[in-house]
């Protein structure tokens, strides 16, 4: 017994030593690939996130369809982003603002398989951002198609520009020097004006806004389903941002961190907000506080320190409710806050890169292509999005009609009920 566990002990020990240098390089790229395998599972969690706040934050009588939209984007969209956005947005990029090839992709090794996987997820989340904002009087179909072409054409466009190209053939904002670390502004600030061109040609809900201005609140059905969603955000984001770091993992910790204090930045932003202003301690402003830190430090999680994780999350915990109140001012109805947390927070989070860039703070330069960015990201997002569905709205109107939006979308879209029991004789005859 004694010798075999002498013999155990040099086995253990003298292991190592056969691997050469082409097997250690063999094993980091293994490890590479397990771990963007994880995170393309966390950033699909994440649906499951949007998937509960939208659904919480609806009336009962639309869960069914609101929890379709997520399914559905997700689905087609990845077909989109495969068939056209990859190509666009990754293809052979002389110009500097459109990829020319890549359509379609079958790729044979492993690394360029899960970069294609997690890119997929990327336009998905860009995708579902507008499901939640244009909820509860949305068509469905015209929202599929617009969440299609959001995935295969809008979103992958402005990637191109910001992160696509290689060499000396790099998109014209990346070649400016502008800096986006794993989207706040390619997927976060997109989804949400993209939002924004929906909403201001769909309108509020019925009874959102009265005749003299004042602003009715809508209840969703369920808020513990919000924070729930709120904290699946939170996990999955670890996965959407970690995938950013370098080969050799050297920067990933910094990252995890950073993403973590964003988000708790976010928290305290929101509830000094609401303190000061006295509005109460709303739960929802406070889930949508901790989304809009963790949106914010997605631009810059592996250049800031700690302690600026913590501040711009902070500032988009402000962020988050001040511009809700004035998206209301506009009387525009985004019921679950998408362009405040991703809109408004992808934006400011981009802009603080430019300041607090660690180790070349304050550079003007650096700024200027930070501005320019988020002033692409807006035109190009809101207007492409305003065209989309304008035209949409022509070959077919993409609003259900007040009738059907008082019965729910669930009967009128679907034929199909969330909670039966709740439901009356008369909504059940006509499903």
């Amino acid at each position: 017994m004694r010798i075999l566990l002498i013999l155990s002990a040099l086995l253990l020990v003298s292991f190592p030593s056969y691997a050469a240098a082409e097997s250690m390089q063999l094993d980091a790229t293994m490890m590479r690939s397990i771990w963007i395998g994880i995170c393309c599972a966390l950033v699909l969690f994440m649906q499951v996130g949007f998937l509960l706040i939208e659904g919480g934050l609806v009336r009962s009588k639309n869960t069914i369809n609101v929890i379709l939209k997520n399914f559905t984007d997700v689905g087609l969209g990845s077909v989109g982003y495969w068939l056209i956005g990859f190509g666009l947005m990754y293809g052979i990029n002389q110009s500097g603002w459109l990829g020319l090839s890549g359509f379609a992709p079958d790729p044979s090794g492993t690394t360029q398989t899960l970069d294609l996987l997690y890119n997929m997820m990327f336009a998905a989340t860009a995708a579902t951002i507008m499901s939640g904002a244009v909820a509860e009087r949305f068509r469905f179909i015209p929202y599929v198609i617009g969440a299609l072409l959001v995935t295969a054409i809008i979103y992958p466009v402005y990637g191109a520009w910001a992160w696509g190209g290689s060499g000396d053939n790099l998109g014209w904002l990346r070649a400016l020097g502008f800096y986006d670390m794993a989207g706040a502004s390619v997927v976060h600030s997109i989804g949400g004006w993209a939002a924004l061109g929906a909403l201001i040609l769909i309108g509020p809900r019925s009874g959102r806004f009265g005749r003299k201005g004042d602003v009715n609140d809508i209840a969703g059905h369920s808020l513990p389903y919000v924070a729930i969603g709120g904290f699946f955000l939170w996990f999955g984001w670890f996965g959407f941002n970690g995938g950013a770091a370098k080969e050799d993992f050297s920067n990933l910790g910094i990252i995890l961190l950073n993403t973590h204090v964003g988000s708790i930045g976010g928290i305290c932003g929101s509830l000094l907000w609401l303190t000061i202003t006295k509005r109460g301690f709303l739960m929802t402003s406070l889930v949508n506080g901790a989304l809009g830190g963790l949106v914010s430090v997605t631009a810059g999680g592996d250049v800031f320190g700690v302690g600026t994780s913590l501040f711009v999350g902070l500032v988009s915990g402000f962020i988050v409710v001040w511009s809700s109140n004035l998206l209301a001012s506009f009387r525009i109805d985004d019921v679950v806050g998408a362009i405040p947390v991703h809109g408004f927070c992808g934006a400011w989070g981009t802009l603080a890169v430019g300041f607090f860039y660690q180790g070349d703070m304050f550079n003007v330069e650096r700024i200027f292509a930070q501005v320019i960015g988020i002033v692409v990201a807006f035109v190009w997002g809101l207007g492409s999005s305003l065209l989309v569905f304008w035209a949409l709205n022509k070959i077919s109107p993409i609003r259900v009609t007040t009738r059907e939006e008082q019965r729910g979308l669930d009967i009128s879209e679907h034929k199909e009920i969330g909670y039966s029991d709740f439901m009356t004789t008369h909504a059940r005859a006509d499903v």
